[in-house]
């Protein structure tokens, strides 16, 4: 049980790649990672026992581009029969406390979805049956990542230490009202980042913000959803609707250099432009009390795409020292995202 398995976005195995690297490397767990391109999926192979439950004491909400992590080892499996041979692998693992069926995010791993479908109940007839799956959900999270009908990766995690769903995908519904599909992202991002018992408080009606690059307004949309009074940034043109709520007011001016004149209590941002110009909106804008919380997006460069996010969010710490200020600091790449990584900012004292 000493690999470490994660799913990523297709495309971004190389960045999971250097991220469980570099943390394997501050935390002496000898080993090596790897990840063919566009496989959705990437491994980190411990050389010590141990090394994986190591490093699997690394905050995966503070993994910035892995979705979804386990430890544990491929099994190859029959035609029929499978149960047993995974029961028979079991013999080594812990009692689980629940279990989780998943696929990558790839072509393959879609058209295996309605095979998991099928064996997920008699599977957890099984394990029941034999004692190897409990309903504790403090008890470690068995996740069985298939690669086919044959090959399954058969991994534990700890259910408050690894994603908040299974693949790390979110089931969200697009809305019809909403302008555009890019609304979806900053749903996802207040699912990933504030604890759904928060969000009365701190997405509540009543409260203020400012979208900057708004048009046509998928973001908007969602702030509007929320009953929050918003300020849209941005030269292009706004959707009726939004505009009918009576809640948006459209600003057509530049979105890096445009302040409220009054603090507000969110800031939004989806432009596409250079991640650093991006990165100091954020310093700006929290550094300045502007703002109380703030999402923005980082579009990503083609190339070393780790080392520039890592790079921006450490100027980013550095200069809310330099400042005096205490400010969290969170980053993803989620699921609704695509060449580009989500960040989520909150002040922590008062402004």
């Amino acid at each position: 049980m000493n690999t470490l398995l994660l799913h990523c976005r297709p495309g971004f195995e190389g960045e999971v790649c250097a991220e469980l690297s570099e943390h394997a490397a501050r935390l002496g767990v000898a080993g090596y990672a790897k990840g063919k391109a566009s496989s959705a999926c990437a491994e980190f192979v411990c050389s010590e026992a141990g090394g994986a439950q190591k490093l699997m004491r690394v905050p995966f909400s503070s993994l910035i581009f892995p979705r979804q992590w386990a430890r544990g080892e491929f099994v190859q499996l029959p035609e029929t029969d499978r149960i047993s041979v995974l029961l028979a692998q079991l013999g080594d693992y812990p009692v689980c406390g629940s279990l989780w069926l998943e696929v990558l995010d790839t072509n393959d791993g879609k058209e295996l979805s309605n095979f998991c479908k099928k064996f997920e109940a008699p599977l957890r007839k099984a394990l029941s049956k034999a004692g190897r799956l409990v309903d504790d959900p403090s008890l470690p999270r068995l996740l069985l990542t298939f690669k086919s009908g044959r090959e399954v990766f058969l991994g534990l995690a700890e259910p408050n230490n690894s994603a908040h769903w299974p693949m790390g995908i979110p089931r969200l519904k697009f809305p019809r009202e909403a302008p555009s599909r890019s609304t979806l992202k900053l749903e996802e991002a207040w699912h990933q980042f504030i604890p759904r018992d928060q969000w009365d408080e701190r997405l509540a009606a009543g409260m203020t913000a400012v979208d900057l690059g708004a048009a046509p307004g998928g973001w908007t949309w969602q702030l509007v959803n929320r009953h929050m009074q918003v300020i849209a940034i941005d030269n292009g043109p706004m959707a009726e609707s939004l505009m009918d709520t009576g809640l948006v007011e459209h600003l057509q001016a530049d979105g890096f250099t445009f302040k409220p004149r009054r603090p507000v209590d969110w800031m939004v941002c989806d432009i596409v432009e250079k991640p650093a110009r991006s990165a100091a909106l954020l310093e700006t804008w929290l550094g300045e009390g502007l703002c109380r919380e703030a999402v923005v997006n980082l579009k990503l460069p083609m190339k070393q795409r780790y080392a520039e996010v890592k790079r921006l969010l450490e100027r980013i710490a550095d200069g809310f020292t330099a400042r005096g200020i205490r400010v969290s600091i969170a980053c993803k790449q989620l699921y609704h995202d695509r060449e580009e990584v989500t960040c989520y900012l909150r002040r922590l004292d008062k402004r």
